[in-house]
């Protein structure tokens, strides 16, 4: 019975400290296409945080068909020196949720 109540006790834990990726669909898309590699939500990584591209794109018409584009061919030069590898792998269903929830930050 120790035992059991334990393992609840750990795996409660371990499910509180999880990002709330379970949560946020498009989240958990930006993740399995390994997205969160190079970007966080609300911090710089090797690229721009997901807030940061929100705020340069805010109300710029086209500003979802450009960025699920840059998603799909890759890119440099806007953000730093580093480029964007491309990301062929990724649906233009998931570029719409990904970019959709993006542009929200």
């Amino acid at each position: 019975m120790h035992s059991v109540s334990l393992a609840a006790v750990g795996a409660a834990l371990l499910l509180a400290t999880m990002p709330a990726l379970a949560t946020e669909p498009a989240l958990a898309l930006a993740q399995k296409n390994n997205c969160l590699s190079c970007h966080a939500v609300d911090h710089k990584l090797v690229g721009p945080s997901y807030r940061e591209v929100a705020k340069k794109y805010a109300g710029q018409a086209g500003a979802s068909q450009l960025l699920q584009a840059k998603i799909k061919a890759g890119g440099g030069g806007i953000w730093g020196p580093v480029p964007m590898p491309p990301n062929p792998q990724v649906s233009d269903l998931e570029l719409r949720q990904i970019v959709a929830w993006l542009l929200k930050q």
